[in-house]
């Protein structure tokens, strides 16, 4: 499955938690594990909180502050930073599936990271169902 965004700034955190969930119940998959691919090289995805908004606003002042967008890079493509950010955070993550919804802690979400925007972007989503039983709760 593919979600498609539209990022909106040259940097920005978006939660796709909700869209990868209701994929997941489309999908009747009720125990294994999900996995949420950015097939992009100048964007990311990552759980952190989702609770308070200003966290994604944080993460993002500092990430530009640490990989800042003028320096003498050498890519004449001009977007080294979004490249360096993106093999910082990571272009996957594997989520837990239990009782058909996601496993995330109580504040955290799953966010597409955009560090070369606005573009149109995809989001691969994907999860390996399990043939075993629920463990017990005993």
């Amino acid at each position: 499955m593919q979600l498609s965004l539209k990022t909106h700034s040259q940097t920005e955190m978006i939660d796709i938690t909700g869209e990868v969930q209701r994929l997941i119940d489309a999908s009747g998959v009720r125990e294994g594990i999900c996995m949420v691919y950015v097939p992009h090289t100048t964007a990311a995805v990552t759980i952190n909180e989702n609770a308070d908004p200003s966290v994604p606003a944080d993460m993002l002042m500092v990430l530009n502050q640490m990989v800042p967008w003028k320096a003498p890079y050498r890519h004449l493509e001009g977007n080294s930073p979004a490249h360096v950010k993106t093999a910082l955070i990571g272009s996957s993550e594997l989520v837990q599936v239990e009782g058909g919804r996601l496993v995330l802690g109580t504040w955290q979400g799953i966010f597409f990271c955009e560090f070369d925007g606005p573009r149109s972007r995809k989001v691969n989503i994907t999860w390996m169902a399990s043939t075993l039983p629920p463990p017990s709760q005993s």
